[in-house]
């Protein structure tokens, strides 16, 4: 199997989406890929018991891509051996009306993980820059001072938003989160088989949805925005990898072994050390639960 590096797959300098790979077999088949996610996934979940002893970073993962791109298999391959107490999932899906009552971050701010656990999101804040500028007329439902037509939601408009999430992200970063942005990059043929199978398969029609139809029909658009969000958002602590999502065993390994690879490389991350006291007394204490 090809040795995974991350420096890859990292965005540390504009992208063309449509220049990168969409399949990737890391020149292994099947039975590998498995073997070496179940190995990756356990060593993350020892390091995740580590990091919630620490208590001292929390984790955001969050996960983008087009409809069928296997964001909710990966989280639950690569996530299966975490404790379930330091990893918590939150899937976005259109804003709800108390919601749109706040600014568009806000519910993301409620979800972030606290200190030692894990974050996934699964689609993100990037949501309000990509749907909603493949829709800016759902901009206006936020009631935003000084937006009152979609003329309104010009680049300018674009640009601000852009600005407030890197600001978002680095004050996440400056106060103990670590942010890793994975965009799992699918073909358009890769996606029509997919919703294909959805609608062959009786046990895979509750998936199928008609505006997964209607959004594919903007596919282009949301190419050309995704790459846009990527360029302008992937920084030194805030990087954006591109993973290839056509063959979903090899993007799930491959979304393991940089999680795994850039957390091992934090060197403060360390089970936390009884105090001397405590450790002086330790066999007194054992003697005094041995009589009890």
């Amino acid at each position: 199997m090809d040795k995974i590096r991350t420096e890859r797959y990292r965005v540390d300098s504009p992208v063309k989406l449509s220049e990168l790979e969409t399949y990737e077999d890391l020149n292994s088949d099947d039975d590998g890929l498995k073997k070496r996610l179940a190995e990756t996934r356990r060593k993350l979940g020892k390091l995740q018991d580590v990091m919630y002893a620490h208590g001292k970073y929390a984790v955001l993962i969050c996960l983008q891509g087009m409809d069928t791109a296997g964001k909710d298999s990966l989280i639950r391959e690569v996530f299966k051996d975490f404790n379930m107490r330091g990893v918590v999932v939150h899937s976005f899906k259109a804003p709800t009306y108390l919601e749109k009552k706040q600014d568009y971050l806000w519910r993301h701010y409620l979800r972030l993980p606290s200190r030692g656990k894990f974050g996934v999101f699964n689609r993100t804040h990037y949501e309000n820059v990509l749907v909603t500028r493949v829709h800016p007329e759902y901009i206006l439902g936020e009631h935003i001072p000084g937006i009152v037509t979609v003329e309104d939601v010009n680049e300018s408009f674009w640009h601000r938003r852009f600005e407030q999430i890197k600001n978002f992200e680095q004050h996440l970063v400056e106060n103990g989160t670590l942010v890793f942005k994975f965009f799992l990059h699918l073909s358009k043929e890769e996606q029509k088989n997919r919703l294909l199978r959805r609608l062959d398969l009786p046990e895979k029609n509750w998936k199928f949805s008609p505006g997964d139809m209607e959004e594919r029909k903007y596919w282009d658009q949301y190419q050309q925005y995704y790459q846009e969000a990527i360029n302008i958002t992937s920084g030194p602590k805030t990087p954006w990898y591109v993973i290839p999502a056509d063959n979903k065993k090899a993007c799930r390994t491959i979304v393991a072994d940089i999680i795994y690879d850039e957390l091992k490389g934090y060197k403060d991350i360390d089970e936390p050390v009884l105090a001397k006291e405590v450790r002086d007394n330790i066999d007194r204490y054992r003697k005094e639960l041995e009589k009890d």
